[in-house]
């Protein structure tokens, strides 16, 4: 089992920043990926970035060039950096984290509520 803590939402204007973090605990040591979904009302979830454990990372082409996902690995942390954001950025942020110890398992956290206003 993995255990997924988020923190780091609000409400920000557009333009301004916001970070995310994700604590993971349990049985880390099989994780080879963590990342960020985003789920806007109305609308299903779609990833925004992940960070794979070779070190590479996908980004939604709505975050390329705006968001970066990063990982503190002695912290078992995974965040997003969010910058210049936008009104369409709003939406509940789940965090998640893919894990290959005895098959394969996605782990999900509670979700944090990021709203920007215009």
């Amino acid at each position: 089992q993995v255990q997924l803590v988020e923190s780091g939402g609000g409400l920000v204007q557009a333009g301004g920043s916001l970070r995310l973090s994700c604590a993971a605990s349990g049985t880390i040591s099989r994780l080879i990926a963590m990342g960020w979904y985003r789920q806007a009302p109305g609308k299903e979830r779609e990833l925004v970035a992940a960070l794979f454990s070779a070190g590479t990372t996908n980004y939604a082409d709505s975050a390329k060039g705006r968001f970066t996902v990063s990982r503190d690995n002695a912290k078992n942390t995974v965040y997003l950096q969010m910058n210049g954001l936008k009104p369409e950025d709003t939406g509940v942020y789940y965090c998640y984290a893919h894990s290959v110890y005895r098959g394969s398992t996605y782990y999900w956290g509670q979700g944090t509520q990021v709203i920007v206003s215009s």
